[in-house]
């Protein structure tokens, strides 16, 4: 037995003692305190060992919170005396309480109800493919996160996770049988309309593949006549493959490869990539930091797909989990980042955090162009005609893809077309306003990740306090709103003059803070650095003026600090305790995410605020923009700023 399926074993050993031994149709036994044998020892079972924990676990075998001593004495198989004698003693010490009713002479309920609901709960709804968990174990979350997609949490235990196609396709599991085992553990029993239909996902996932003929070709291959026939001869066309080999083979154009893998992902057959791809020259590269344990998860499922998209919290450590995969992989790695700053920045970082050499690090974009065994490019550059040929000359053995959510975009997309054995994407909230996020995972590859909450919950990263304060018109500017139009009013709102009272009045109330104020308008960002005498870090900053701001502040020099849309993904920014978002765009959930990320660490205690101007479409921009961080468990509060709150 392998050490994964020990440890497979031992979990589903635990899980088993936690809820209960299964029977040969897996239905529940609850697993309560048994009573002594009366024809064994002769006597009546003892008073004193029924608990307040058996009463609980007979309350959810009946499927009630309350029960009879009738219900009791047949759960243990003991008297009803026996019964009635020990749930007396348990209403004597307040953990109890009767009452009597028409339909019994008296049924007993728990004095704290919400002792029930401190446990474990999952309800099914096959229908509609949702699974709601009540206070789930880390084991169950673990399991569920396997083949669900975790949609929303409540904040006090709920969590609604929903079954959808790709989270099927993208199962980690080498059969049927293994799926089947993990979504028995997490339901706690078997569920046969919801299997049936994850059943059909997984044929699904495997009806083409693509696979490299002996005489070099890309050819996609298909499960069946019919299946070729009717799907990909329907949606595919000369763009994409050459002609027919066979009933159930064709031969694939040179560089469609990822056309005709997105065209038949949308119609709802993903396909498996089997080509020989070239896995370049070998690179011999060592971390020189440990691994969380989450991370070399995310590393050890990479590896076994040879593809995926590793979605986590900012604060998460992708990066570092990145190259742990480049280490893995061991071949010459290209880097695509959407600008030169974290060219920079990932640069530092391999040497950082690697043992390889600067000389064996490369950058290629506007700033300097050199090809080394680990280059970092900008999208824009690996996808321009004129440079494409010296990265195409070049095997690489891993791409990785930093901020993937960019992928889908027509601009960036032209980079995919570098078609290495490893592809690697990174993101923290890997979701698109244009809903185009699935073409994330058709071009590079499937979702890796592990739940926000689970990582909050570990201590890896801080959950922040995040609180959108609707703060009221300056008279100025809301006689210009009111006359205004379409996206002048917008930024009329954005900038709306009171804004700068209330970063003033933030600032003061948390005086030992670093801070980071988030601004979308150059104009509103000078006036605001005017108003409070901070740096503005914005596009128009000159690097070497970009790279002392940011140093000063990573050192605790500088304690406050001013930053245009730049610095949502396009700089390394340092980790704040306190994040001011001015004005926001549009209400983008990424771009939420992002800001809201620069407070996440392990630390905790940071805060996050949003200012939206009342009585304006900001309200709801605000509420859209941190809806996909509730979503994920981070707690978000709204307060309504009085004109007369004190600003010192």
């Amino acid at each position: 037995m392998t050490d994964d399926a020990a440890g497979t074993d031992e979990r589903a050993a635990r899980e088993s003692g936690a809820r209960g031994e299964r029977d040969e149709d897996d239905r529940a036994i609850p697993a309560v305190e048994q009573t002594p044998d009366p024809d064994e020892t002769g006597e009546e079972p003892a008073n004193d060992s029924f608990s307040l924990a058996t009463f609980h676990d007979v309350c959810q075998a009946e499927g009630r919170p309350v029960v009879t001593a009738g219900a009791v004495a047949n759960a243990l198989d003991t008297t009803h005396e026996a019964a009635t004698e020990a749930l007396d003693r348990l209403e004597s010490v307040g953990s109890i309480e009767r009452l009597p009713v028409d339909a019994d002479p008296v049924v007993w309920y728990p004095s704290e109800l919400e002792d029930l609901s401190a446990r474990e709960r999952v309800v099914v709804f096959p229908k509609r493919r949702e699974i709601v968990v009540d206070q789930p174990e880390q084991f169950t979350r673990a399991q569920l996160s396997q083949f669900a997609h975790l949609k929303e949490t409540t904040g006090d235990g709920g969590y609604r996770y929903v079954v959808r196609p790709e989270d099927v396709w993208q199962a980690p599991h080498d059969d049927l049988a293994g799926l089947r085992r993990t979504i028995r553990q997490a339901l706690g029993e078997r569920n046969d309309e919801l299997e049936d239909w994850i059943e059909s996902q997984w044929d699904r996932a495997r009806q083409f593949r693509l696979r490299t003929h002996s005489d070099g070709y890309t050819v996609l291959e298909a499960q069946s006549p019919e299946i070729m026939g009717n799907v990909a001869r329907q949606v595919l066309d000369d763009a994409h493959v050459h002609a027919p080999i066979s009933d159930t083979e064709d031969w694939v154009r040179e560089g469609a490869e990822a056309a005709l893998k997105r065209e038949l992902y949308e119609a709802g057959y993903p396909v498996q990539d089997d080509r020989d791809l070239e896995g370049g020259d070998p690179l011999d590269v060592d971390l020189t930091v440990s691994l969380r344990d989450y991370q070399r998860t995310w590393v050890e499922r990479f590896d076994d797909q040879g593809a995926g998209v590793l979605v986590g919290p900012p604060g998460s450590g992708k990066t570092v989990a990145a190259l742990g995969a480049m280490a893995r992989v061991g071949g010459e790695t290209l880097v695509l980042v959407p600008s030169r700053d974290l060219a920079r920045q990932w640069a530092d970082a391999i040497v950082t955090n690697t043992t390889l050499d600067p000389s064996q690090i490369g950058q290629y974009h506007g700033g300097q162009k050199v090809v080394r065994p680990v280059t970092i490019a900008t999208y824009q550059i690996a996808g321009m005609d004129r440079h494409r040929s010296l990265f195409d000359e070049r095997e690489w053995g891993l791409t990785i893809f930093d901020e993937v959510h960019h992928v889908p975009s027509d601009v960036y997309r032209r980079a995919t077309h570098l078609q290495s054995r490893y592809r690697l994407g990174l993101s923290a909230s890997p979701i698109r306003e244009d809903d185009r996020q699935a073409e994330i995972f058709t071009l590079v590859g499937p979702p890796i990740g592990t739940d926000w909450d689970a990582l909050f919950d570990a201590g890896f990263v801080a959950e922040p306090e995040l609180e959108i304060r609707y703060v009221p018109w300056d008279e100025e500017a809301g006689n210009a709103y009111a006359a205004a139009e379409g996206r002048e009013k917008y930024r009329i709102a954005a900038e709306n003059a009171a804004k700068v009272d209330e970063v003033r009045y933030l600032l003061a109330a948390h005086p030992d803070g670093q801070a980071l104020i988030f601004v979308d308008y150059l104009d509103q960002g000078r006036d605001l650095s005017d108003a409070l005498s901070i740096p503005f870090l914005s596009g128009e900053t000159p690097h070497h003026e970009r790279e002392r701001l940011l140093s000063e502040f990573r050192s605790g020099e500088r304690q406050r600090l001013l930053v245009s849309r730049v610095g949502d993904e396009g700089l390394d920014l340092p980790t704040a305790d306190l994040a001011i978002i001015a004005s926001g765009l549009g209400g983008s959930r990424r771009q939420g995410t992002q800001r809201a990320g620069r407070t996440m660490r392990p630390a905790g205690g940071a805060l996050v605020y949003v200012l939206a101007t009342r009585g304006s479409r900001e309200e709801d921009f605000a509420r859209k923009q941190l809806q996909h961080l509730g979503r994920k468990g981070v707690s978000v509060r709204e307060r309504t700023v009085e004109r007369d709150e004190p600003t010192e």
